[in-house]
């Protein structure tokens, strides 16, 4: 038994340090699932982006199954991620996507440290690819005022598909925020919305007037939407069979609806929220105004519609300056 743990204990290949008592078969895991769970309760992560870690972190595990055997976390260091990263990109996935798993590495190996259950952090010295700067996708305003037009609001699916509509260019929320919405979020009176966004953040946004019309005629006829035996779930958008509607379904929607009118590349809820903010500032809007209704943490996030605006400009310098 002594020679088998001293075998274990010297483990050196593949960028895995030596030394150390060799942890127990599944207790990766356990870490795992310990840190998912704390990105849910803790940090108030949103069941998508707990998801997306959950298959990032998977991947690392198999890596690290291959190339180290049972090691545990406390046997991976720099050359290891290394190793790993550069795997990725040789596999073709972008440095966009190796950016985003960079990025959950980093926060595993930093809730291990400071559950001490590594004694370094061996990201800490990671880098993450550079990135090419993209501007977001948006539809100019005759492209987003022919979109809200094309639902059939005769039918109750038409009706509800027009308040989603008119709500994510009116709001800006965020798929997962319109998602999330119940009835009693929806102030009529007001005419605002309450929206979680992510960390658990509440915020009140106002609803525009058009956007409120869709939502009263949507609200009249939703009842007939639900399953009598099923019972009313609660959420504020159901299908047509009167369950709780999912992103999958949301984003065939509203694509559906943009690819009749544009021919972006893009066709999801996030560009009705792109819309939103680039006309916003397009027409004089406060930036840090921009940046509360969006719920951005930061105001160099909501920076970049500014890009999309000043590029616009030029345009319409270029067009219109006899010295252009």
């Amino acid at each position: 038994m002594q020679s088998r743990g001293r075998q274990g204990g010297n483990r050196g290949s593949g960028g895995v340090r030596s030394g150390g008592e060799r942890p127990h078969r599944g207790s990766v895991h356990s870490h795992v699932e310990g840190f998912l769970r704390a990105l849910s309760d803790e940090r108030g992560y949103s069941p998508r982006t707990v998801a997306a870690y959950r298959v990032d972190l998977g991947q690392f595990l198999t890596f690290l199954k291959r190339h180290a055997g049972d090691a545990g976390v406390e046997a991976v260091d720099q050359r290891l991620v290394r190793r790993f990263l550069g795997e990725l990109l040789e596999e073709g996935f972008s440095k966009r996507s190796v950016a985003r798993k960079i990025a959950c590495l980093k926060s595993f190996f930093k809730w291990l440290r400071r559950k001490h259950v590594v004694p370094t952090d061996p990201t800490l010295l990671v880098g993450t690819p550079r990135l090419e700067k993209r501007l977001p996708q948006f539809l100019d305003e005759r492209a987003a005022a022919l979109v809200m037009e094309q639902p059939d609001r005769s039918s109750p699916e038409g009706a509800r598909d027009a308040a989603i509509l008119e709500l994510f260019y009116s709001t800006g929320m965020r798929l997962g925020e319109l998602l999330g919405l119940r009835g009693g979020d929806l102030n009529r009176e007001d005419r605002t919305v309450k929206v979680t966004g992510k960390g658990q953040k509440q915020r009140i946004l106002p609803v525009g007037s058009r956007a409120m019309e869709a939502l009263d005629l949507y609200l009249g006829v939703r009842g007939r939407l639900l399953a009598p035996a099923a019972g009313d779930p609660g959420t504020l958008f159901v299908t047509k069979r009167g369950k709780p509607m999912s992103p999958k379904g949301v984003n065939l929607i509203v694509g559906g609806y943009i690819n009749r009118v544009s021919e972006i590349e893009k066709k999801s809820p996030h560009v009705l929220r792109h819309t939103f903010a680039t006309h916003l500032l397009n027409r004089g809007a406060d930036l840090q105004a921009v940046k509360e209704l969006l719920g951005h943490a930061s105001l160099s996030t909501t920076q970049v519609y500014t890009h999309v605006s000043v590029d616009r400009l030029r345009k319409v310098y270029a067009q219109a300056h006899p010295k252009a």
